[in-house]
């Protein structure tokens, strides 16, 4: 699998795709992310070490996501992270939490910031349509309104292209992370092991209608596959994210 990349357009950075011990939420129903992981936290740091080893530093920005969040990558993993930071002068990191972890954010916070690299928190809401959010998708966040997410995450990743969408629905919760956060990135439901199919009028309503209006919209990214930051493509089909 591949798992380093360089995304060359709007919010420059480059990405790795690390492996750690696996979502504690695991009951979201559209997803099989969790199923990259291992208990074994030696092997996972020497995965990650040999990921780390291509990072360059040439935008100062890299991003961190897993199958998880970021503290399950485990503390060798993190400290690796962070070393390579300092090594290669990365200013920022981008790094993913479910609202479940927020609590060990603060820690990580302090590990980095105290050596001058700047914490960016991407979490995956989906939609802030809390119903269809907790009884179809079941994303572990309660009832939690944006500006309460907003108070610990920075950018918000969505899922569209589920059956019971709409384009008012789509547009109203990217309008909603526009508001209370930095950043967007759009996910467009493709076909996995769950029983969760995308819904292909969905998915043209959106093309149609939606994604003309934020395809240049710098504060917006929309991956039609959920590997066009070029990670988790086989190794053989490696190539640059733009």
């Amino acid at each position: 699998m591949q798992r380093y990349s360089i995304i060359t357009e709007k919010n420059k950075r480059e990405i790795v795709l690390l492996r750690g011990s696996g979502c504690i939420w695991k009951r979201c129903t559209f997803c099989d992310y969790h199923l990259d992981y291992s208990l074994d936290e030696n092997e996972n740091y020497i995965l990650n070490s040999q990921v780390l080893a291509n990072v360059t530093g040439i935008y100062k920005r890299l991003e961190v996501i897993n199958s998880g969040s970021f503290p399950e990558l485990g503390e060798k993993t993190i400290r690796q992270i962070l070393s390579v930071c300092l090594n290669c002068g990365i200013k920022a990191l981008h790094c993913e939490f479910h609202y479940l972890q927020r609590h060990k954010l603060r820690e990580i916070k302090v590990l980095f910031e105290e050596s001058g690299i700047h914490v960016i928190v991407k979490t995956g809401v989906e939609t802030f349509d809390t119903e269809y959010r907790e009884k179809t998708m079941k994303k572990g966040f309660g009832y939690a309104p944006p500006e309460e997410i907003a108070e610990y995450a920075d950018e918000v990743c969505l899922l569209f292209g589920l059956t019971g969408q709409t384009t008012a629905s789509m547009r109203r919760d990217i309008e909603t992370g526009l508001m209370y956060f930095d950043r967007v990135c759009v996910n467009i439901m493709t076909p996995n092991t769950t029983p969760v199919k995308p819904d292909a009028e969905v998915i043209r309503l959106f093309r149609q209608h939606i994604m003309p209006d934020y395809m240049s919209n710098p504060r917006v990214d929309i991956l039609i596959e959920n590997t066009d930051f070029g990670v988790g493509t086989p190794d053989d089909h490696q190539e640059e994210s733009k």
